[in-house]
This record gives structure tokens, sequence and C-alpha cells, in this order.
């Protein structure tokens, strides 16, 4: 499993609009084959900036297969104008999780 990693800084002001977009945005990203699912996080001492991850089975599924989708292109046109700067993502694979239930 893959996990993507994105810091997103919204446009002030812009927050609630775009949790309602990223809502309506993340059937595009759920529908991709190898998405696992996604969380998206606001940061307490930041308003504006928030954090996204995205479990993917393989990498290719994020880079090649939602990045190169429509559905990628209808993402983009509902989130892309609220970022800046743009931002960076990132892959990471698990080397160690101890989670308590």
């Amino acid at each position: 499993m893959i996990l993507e990693v994105a810091i997103l800084f919204v446009n002030e002001g812009e927050e609630k609009q775009f949790e309602k977009d990223f809502e309506i945005a993340s059937q595009f990203i759920s529908s991709i084959q190898g998405y696992l699912g996604h969380s998206l996080r606001k940061c307490i001492e930041q308003e504006n900036k928030y954090i996204l991850l995205v479990d993917w089975e393989k990498l290719e599924d994020h880079i090649v297969g939602f990045r190169q989708s429509n559905q990628y292109l209808e993402w983009k046109k509902l989130l892309h104008h609220y970022y800046d700067p743009f931002p960076i993502v990132e892959h990471f694979v698990t080397v160690m999780e101890n989670k308590k239930l």
C-alpha cells in the first residue's frame, strides 16, 4: 500500500467552499482502480491549512491511473484554483505501524 500525502494551503476565506467542493470531488478520486480510501484533515493552528491522505494499492494507481484520467480533470477543475501555493504531493510506504484498537 502507498500513502499519498499533500499539504494544502487554501486561499484565506475560501475554506468552507473548498470543503464543499472537496466533498463533491471525492467521487472522482474514489472511482479510480487501486484507490483504497482518503482523509482530508484541517489544521487547528492555521485555518487555511489542510492535509490530504490517500491510500493507494500501488504508486501507478495514483500517478498514472488517476492523474491521467478524465476524473482527474474534473478534480482539478473543482479544486486546483483554491491552492496557494500549489501543493507538493509525496508518496510513502509503511515501515512500522502501531494502532490501538
